[in-house]
């Protein structure tokens, strides 16, 4: 069954044609009450200027071992200086609320350790050197 509303929006009367597919909207409800709130038209200009992104420029080389997954920083396990053995966990990385093992992939010297404690890295960011 169509029925018909005649409704005000900004001044203009419009019809309206609703087919009523159930249920009745009692009339005391906020349907039935005109709205009106004030619009304040400016001219006013708003500059706004983007905060510059902090970024982490590491010295590492080529060399550096580089994170797997985007992540955060939970553990070091290792000190710049410290001689590991192949498969021998350096760090922890938490990447989708698991904790991940970053292992040595070969024996050598920690020569450089390019992240802090807490910091959230991407895939591919450079970890930690050894040579």
């Amino acid at each position: 069954m169509l029925r018909k509303f005649n409704i005000t929006i900004d001044g203009k009367e419009y019809l309206v044609e609703m087919e009523e597919i159930g249920g009745v909207v009692p009339s005391n409800s906020a349907l039935s009450h005109v709205v009106s709130a004030p619009v304040t038209e400016t001219n006013e200009k708003v500059e706004v200027t983007p905060e510059p992104v902090s970024t982490t420029i590491s010295k590492a080389g080529n060399d550096a071992m580089t994170s797997p997954m985007p992540g955060t920083i939970l553990k070091i396990l290792v000190n710049d200086g410290d001689e590991v053995k192949e498969n021998q966990p350096l760090l922890i990385l938490e990447a989708m609320k698991m904790e991940n093992e970053v292992v040595a992939t070969t024996n050598g010297k920690v020569s450089g350790i390019h992240v802090a404690l807490g910091q959230v890295v991407n895939a591919g960011d450079a970890l930690i050197t050894i040579d």
